[in-house]
């Protein structure tokens, strides 16, 4: 039996295919992660999210940015943009069955038995395991609860730029959301730098990419993420970057966790989106 994380899809179904054959996943005893944006830009959104729906238990997802805008514009709380592909979701025919699936996935999962920790984005550097685990969760509770479409309302926003646990309502839960689903770098206090999306080296002093600031409180921790594109393939200070950037013209990445895991990748042809230094959110 293995475990296989996979990076950002983002609707490239054909590639996420071809992957799972060069892994030779076996659904009778292997186990799949995905790190989020299963959806939207790529050419088949639609296609993407039926395929993991179905893999039932055999399959974690996490939920990425990608995946929580297309719920937002679903719930008439945002509006679509002009480099969404997501059409093909909101005409489908099991549209609602797909939507609800999605909104009930969680934001980090954690494998004590692999030793492995998976979320989209990131950490900030106040958070041990416990922390983010029920962080995680505040915002989970309210994406499933009767009033998630005004969840979406207040989604959106850079701040609160730092962690306080004396934070409440739609800021705690927007600055969570901010963590788990879009950050790249913070500084040594944890504040947020959300607009910064190029490698390490192009962002502005004094941040940081967050698994990089000294004494995080997770830096025990082996986490599994995606979302930085232009970071591309990175195994080290704890952590080990899966989104190679496939929506682009890059690579399809699929990681075996393990005591000395192993990185398969596959090429994902043309690139179908704009420059992922501007493409994400």
């Amino acid at each position: 039996m293995a475990t296989y994380a996979i990076g950002d899809i983002q609707g490239c179904r054909e590639a996420l295919e071809r992957l799972l054959e060069a892994i030779g996943f076996d659904p009778a005893r292997d186990r799949l992660w995905f790190a989020g944006d299963l959806v939207n830009r790529g050419p088949d959104s639609l296609g993407t999210l039926r395929l993991v729906r179905d893999l039932g238990d055999r399959a974690i997802t996490v939920l990425g940015n990608h995946d929580l805008h297309l719920l937002a514009v679903a719930a008439g709380a945002e509006p679509a943009r002009s480099s969404d592909h997501l059409d093909d979701v909101l005409a489908a025919p099991d549209r609602d069955e797909l939507l609800d699936w999605l909104r009930h996935r969680p934001l980090l999962h954690h494998d004590p038995r692999l030793g492995y920790t998976l979320v989209h984005a990131g950490l900030p550097p106040q958070w041990d395991l416990a922390t983010a685990r029920a962080c995680a969760t505040e915002v989970e509770a309210a994406l499933r609860g009767p009033d998630h479409a005004g969840f979406f309302d207040h989604m959106y926003g850079d701040h609160p730029r730092r962690w306080d646990p004396d934070l409440r309502g739609r800021d705690r839960l927007r600055f969570i959301t901010n963590c788990l689903t879009r950050m790249r770098y913070c500084d040594r206090s944890g504040n947020l730098d959300l607009a910064s999306k190029g490698p390490p080296g192009t962002q502005p002093s004094p941040f940081l990419p967050w698994f990089r600031i000294p004494d995080r409180a997770s830096a025990g921790l082996r986490i599994v993420f995606g979302h930085w594109s232009t970071l591309g393939p990175h195994d080290g200070h704890g952590v080990h970057a899966l989104d190679t950037g496939c929506l682009w013209g890059g690579r399809l990445t699929a990681l075996r966790l393990g005591r000395t895991p192993e990185r398969i990748t596959i090429g994902c042809g043309r690139s179908h989106g704009m420059s992922p230094a501007r493409g994400d959110r």
